[in-house]
């Protein structure tokens, strides 16, 4: 019913909506409008009442509400049912729970704050309260299992896409899935499978992406490794706004793989790579190694020509990919 009212209210602009015209068109009592404009004051909503002329909405608060998401949605079907959350653990926890009960395929998981947020390799992700974007979606693809580790660069093109529509953000992809801004990261993105022998129950995918935390939220150690999207805007923009573009951006990308393939969705990722043609070490559990990114493969591992010639290719969940360093003229 706040949604319905709040749709009005939009609809209105900002011309006063009357308690009654209100109460008629959705069949409730003027007491319960007002309990309704009570609840979402307290939401954050700036919702003016003028004597004997209405209601006017304001101002929306920067919060990653369901009715807000929905607003903005140009989606068909990703992002349609929508878990929302103040704080969790990890948005992708969350969504497997919600998977392994039955969810609906394009399930959304999203929070203001992740207490225990993780990344590739079990390594750890702030995510401060309302200074980013914490999300999860559950997929359940008819492809088979090996190709579940796609939807991670597809995710990465979708969110570069997005971020890169805000003016003065450029943003790049570095393989597999890490979105660089001026070579600080800004996004990172977790895929995570449920499968069976050739079946897939689902995919999640969680995608975190830094919009305005500053230095102070971040520990030490990563404070020079981290950027948000506000650091390099030059331009207003708002969160449910960013994530809805990311949320079109995927839902056409997964279609379009799931008809075709991922050759465009590779092209597409190609585009955006701060990798390829890049000097790289390769630091490998049993050896470490130097070469220059030359491309990705079908399976979407990259290939690495070594310094004695040789091409290896790269598992993502295997190695850590770091710029090599020139000492004196010298790569190493």
């Amino acid at each position: 019913m706040r949604k319905r009212i709040l749709e009005l209210l939009r609809e209105n602009g900002q011309e006063p909506l009357s308690g009654e015209d209100i109460s008629k068109k959705l069949n409730i009592t003027r007491t319960a409008v007002w309990k309704h404009i009570q609840a979402l004051k307290s939401e954050g909503y700036e919702i003016e009442s003028l004597q004997k002329r209405g209601y006017i909405l304001r101002r929306i608060p920067d919060r990653l509400f369901p009715q807000e998401i929905a607003s903005c949605l140009k989606t068909k079907w990703l992002g349609r049912n929508i878990c929302y959350q103040e704080k969790v653990d990890s948005t992708n926890n969350f969504a497997k729970k919600l998977a392994n009960d039955g969810c609906k395929d394009g399930l959304l998981v999203v929070a203001e704050e992740q207490g225990a947020g993780k990344g590739r390799l079990s390594r750890g992700w702030i995510s401060p309260y309302a200074k980013g974007i914490w999300f999860s979606v559950v997929l359940k693809p008819p492809f088979l299992p090996q190709e579940a580790s796609k939807c991670t660069l597809l995710a990465a093109v979708a969110v570069v896409k997005a971020v890169n529509n805000i003016k003065g953000v450029k943003a790049a992809i570095k393989w597999p899935n890490d979105i660089l801004l001026n070579g600080r990261k800004m996004v990172g993105i977790l895929t995570e499978m449920n499968a069976e022998f050739g079946h897939i129950n689902y995919v999640v995918i969680g995608i975190g992406i830094n919009t305005h935390a500053s230095g102070s939220d971040y520990p030490p150690e990563v404070r020079d490794l981290a950027v948000s999207v506000a650091d390099a805007a030059r331009s207003p923009f708002r969160r449910v706004e960013l994530l809805a573009a990311v949320l079109k951006n995927m839902e056409e990308l997964y279609e379009l793989a799931v008809e075709q393939g991922f050759a465009f969705v590779f092209d597409e990722w190609r585009k955006y790579s701060c990798t390829l043609g890049e000097k790289v070490k390769v630091i490998a559990p049993e050896r470490t190694y130097l070469g220059t990114a030359v491309d990705i493969d079908s399976d979407g591992l990259l290939l690495v020509k070594t310094n004695d010639g040789h091409l290896e290719r790269v598992v993502a969940g295997d190695v850590s990919i770091r710029p090599a360093k020139t000492v004196k003229g010298v790569y190493q």
